[in-house]
């Protein structure tokens, strides 16, 4: 009887740290890169579904490696993208996996990045998590085609966005 509630009590612990790795559903989730002098916290990241202007796509962000005194985390949009939701700081306990699922806007076709910024043991480290809308941008042409200006100089004329 105590194998048995000892082995549940381990299933029920394990379980989390299981789904937070390969993310609800199993979906595999991209581990960002750490520093060594960074904050020790490791940011996995997932953008659910197709991203699409002017409709919320959900970020499914998990954290682990949190020590004894716990972290802190607070996001952040650039480049077009805005949170959908008003929280933009959460604590993460010791010692637990965490995810969070945080739905951003889109404005229009391009990247835009939610960044996520983890603090532990007064280190603070940042991650950029780009969400793309739309199709990648054509590389340019190659024109190969030099004009010459009234001096006499070459010149490799270039489109401008």
């Amino acid at each position: 009887m105590k194998t048995a509630a000892a082995l549940a009590c381990a299933l029920a612990l394990a379980l989390p740290l299981a789904a937070s790795a390969a993310g609800p559903a199993g979906k595999a989730m991209t581990t960002a890169p750490m520093k060594s002098n960074g904050s020790g916290v490791q940011v996995q990241y997932r953008v659910d579904g197709t991203p699409e202007a002017g409709r919320p796509v959900a970020v499914v962000l998990g954290f682990d490696g949190i020590a004894a005194a716990g972290a802190t985390v607070r996001i952040a949009t650039e480049g077009g993208l805005a949170l959908a939701g008003i929280e933009t700081t959460r604590s993460l306990p010791a010692g637990q996996a965490t995810t969070w699922t945080v739905e951003v806007l889109p404005a229009a076709t391009g990247i835009g990045y939610l960044n996520v910024f983890t603090t532990q043991g007064g280190a603070t480290s940042a991650t950029s998590i780009p969400v793309s809308v739309g199709k990648p941008s054509a590389t340019m042409p190659a024109s190969g085609a030099l004009k010459q200006s009234t001096d006499g100089e070459k010149i490799l004329p270039m489109q401008v966005k």
